[in-house]
């Protein structure tokens, strides 16, 4: 892209323009494919953790989309509230007999679960700000390339989520964007591209509420959309039609589950 045109698009962006909302460099990594992971440890903050975890919308939507197996699908999350990529202990997540070692079936027995590794994939993400912050986005480089590296060394893959911009900070999601795709090719990771679902979302249909109150953390369809990408990205499965509707009515479903689709593939270049 020639220098004044590149600088024009980050100008607009800059001033709100959603639409225009992308990463300049292009992610390596596009699927996790043949080998799709079934099961996840989410590591992050509040933004995982509200509206009852997405983690658990995203083993629904797993499970309902592959009911027949849907007992190989497990996911857990371990946030800290506020915490940036550095503030977790990465390694003691994944060690033997701990984090996964239980779990209840349907009818409340324990089920003491034999593993070969604990998780598919490690699902991380930063504070909300942290990887674009002047004194902190060098501490996401370290830490993602650390982070990377154990998770690895667990047998683990490690994926990237990049988070959305701040209602009030649309200029955030052109950022995010580059910061996360950046540290998913410098680490050989899938990223997640929830934060250009939500710019998507609100530029074909501004009305929708996507935030809660505090204009960071999501509401229930912030919740469901980011979860929807998730299931795409993770699984190279479209999510349109999925049966785990989160409460939703259908008409929100049908267009948040369009849009996480539309973004992956846009995002993977597919």
């Amino acid at each position: 892209m020639p220098r004044m045109l590149g600088l024009l698009v980050l100008a607009l962006v800059a001033l709100g323009g959603n639409s225009l909302a992308q990463a300049q460099t292009k992610p390596l990594v596009k699927t996790l494919g043949p080998d799709f992971p079934k099961t996840e440890i989410f590591i992050g903050n509040s933004f995982f953790y509200y509206n009852n975890s997405m983690h658990s919308h995203v083993l629904a939507m797993q499970r309902a989309a592959d009911a027949t197996n849907k007992q190989a699908y497990r996911a857990t999350s371990v946030t800290i509230s506020g915490s940036g990529i550095d503030w977790h202990d990465v390694e003691s997540y994944l060690r033997p007999k701990a984090i996964g070692s239980y779990s209840f079936d349907e009818q409340n027995n324990v089920v003491f679960n034999k593993l070969d590794k604990l998780f598919d994939v490690a699902i991380m993400m930063d504070c909300s700000q942290c990887p674009i912050h002047p004194t902190l986005k060098s501490v996401f480089t370290e830490f993602a390339k650390k982070s990377s590296e154990i998770v690895r060394a667990k047998g683990t893959r490690p994926v990237f989520f990049m988070s959305w911009a701040y209602a009030d900070k649309p200029e955030m999601t052109a950022q995010l964007a580059e910061a996360y795709t950046i540290a998913g090719n410098a680490n050989n990771a899938l990223v997640i591209p929830a934060g250009l679902a939500f710019a998507k979302a609100l530029d074909k249909q501004p009305e929708i509420n996507l935030y809660a109150a505090d204009k960071r953390h999501p509401s229930p369809a912030g919740t469901y959309l980011a979860s929807c990408v998730v299931f795409a990205a993770l699984t190279g499965r479209s999510p349109v039609g999925n049966a785990h509707l989160a409460g939703l009515d259908g008409q929100t479903v049908a267009f948040l589950q369009n849009i996480a689709w539309d973004t992956v593939q846009e995002y993977y270049g597919k």
